[in-house]
């Protein structure tokens, strides 16, 4: 058992002293115009081919020549501070919901606007958002880290947590059924939500493990999870059933140096119960320079094409797709950029595949496969998440900010 209350406390205050950080009064974002947290600003109105947002920084101001690769550009990038994550990226028709560890920044794509700043003054409470989606009835939702889950009408947040039935303080995934009732990955298992009650799920249910990175309901009403464990999916009858690595979920991994203590990135957990968790979990290996590459079961990301295929992102095997009956892993054998994966999103316009690793940022479109890493512009090979605005511009989120690519013709 995780211990909560300490939990809670401790990163409430923490909360607190970022919330007091300039980043958040301000909106002080590198290459960014200061605007109100409070006030939308929006400057002109512009006809004609969407331009470069304003909140961009060209890329030719930071280095001396300009990477195209495979016909994106890294047309520019902005900073949410040194010390922050870029953790989640929603695209919701002109506008891109930024979620960081220091809270949340709308961005209005077409005219470059930051057109607001979320944190706990504004009624989050915690400002690491690590999940963002909308739901059917137009409000967004956002899952935090020690902070719940919290609901945003566009005027004020409303606010759930296990007080209120949610299994979690600790929130990872939204996604929404057909009925419109909500489901919620945690780290305590799932909850499902039908704006009045939560009914939650764990290990005793069918669940692969308690602890849940990623959800996606498919288009028979099936629910699936991502988990520590392995992939768990839920029927329209409420049937469970569960497919681990040796069922044919990730890569194997070659090289193996056992370490137990680290769970990945953004996942800690407390010494006291490093027993608990070596007998419950699988141990996870280290590359040579120390970093955590490999856990066997561990799926930190899904999407589920148009096909209906699911894309799992694992932790060190690569990336797989189960078509409901095989399993097909890809890896950097395959041309996927790195094996750890972090975000899969699928692209609204064309129905490929995005993958953002610990290598950069791979596109499959089912035959081809290209990446684009460091040597090709990225700030920072570390890309958390992914997300495809509606000019097909492409946001990657990384250590300290974002980089926007574009198609080039």
């Amino acid at each position: 058992m995780k211990p909560k209350g300490h939990r809670l406390f401790l990163g409430k205050m923490l909360s607190f002293v970022v919330f007091l950080l300039p980043l958040l009064q301000a909106c002080d974002l590198q290459g960014l115009r200061p605007v109100s947290p409070r006030t939308p600003t929006l400057k002109s109105e512009r006809t004609g081919p969407p331009p470069l947002p304003k909140d961009v920084i060209p890329h030719s101001q930071k280095q001396s020549a300009q990477k195209h690769y495979d016909n994106y550009g890294l047309i520019g990038s902005f900073s949410t501070g040194p010390q922050s994550y870029v953790r989640s990226l929603f695209s919701d028709d002109d506008t891109v919901w930024v979620g960081t560890t220091e809270g949340i920044i709308q961005v209005e794509t077409r005219t470059g606007d930051p057109l607001k700043t979320y944190s706990m003054r504004e009624g989050l409470l915690s400002p690491y958002v690590f999940a963002i989606n909308k739901g059917p009835a137009g409000q967004y939702w956002f899952g935090t880290n020690n902070g719940g889950l919290s609901l945003f009408d566009g005027e004020t947040f409303k606010n759930y947590l296990p007080s209120d039935g949610l299994a979690d303080f600790w929130v990872y995934g939204i996604d929404f059924a057909a009925d419109g009732t909500a489901w919620i990955a945690t780290w305590n298992g799932v909850s499902h939500f039908d704006g009045k009650q939560f009914t939650n799920y764990n290990t005793a249910d069918g669940l692969a493990d308690r602890w849940v990175y990623a959800i996606a309901v498919d288009q028979d009403g099936a629910v699936w999870f991502g988990t520590e464990g392995g992939v768990s999916r839920r029927d329209n009858k409420g049937r469970w059933k569960s497919w681990r690595h040796k069922d044919g979920l990730g890569a194997p991994n070659k090289n193996r140096l056992l370490k137990s203590e680290n769970t990945g990135f953004g996942t800690q957990i407390n010494p006291k119960q490093k027993d608990d968790y070596a007998h419950t979990h699988d141990l996870s290996v280290l590359d040579p320079a120390g970093q955590e590459t490999y856990n066997k079961n561990y799926v930190f990301s899904m999407a589920i094409d148009r096909e209906g295929n699911r894309w799992f992102g694992t932790w060190g095997g690569g990336a797989s797709r189960f078509d409901g009956t095989t399993w097909q892993n890809f890896t950097t054998e395959n041309g996927l950029a790195g094996n750890i994966v972090y975000d899969v999103t699928i692209d609204p316009h064309d129905g490929a595949i995005w993958f953002g690793t610990n290598h950069g940022v791979s596109r499959f479109d089912g035959k081809n496969w290209m990446s684009i890493k460091a040597k090709d512009g990225l700030a920072n090979e570390n890309v958390y998440a992914v997300a495809i605005d509606k000019h097909r511009r492409l946001w990657l989120g990384e250590k300290g900010g974002v980089d926007v690519w574009a198609p080039q013709e």
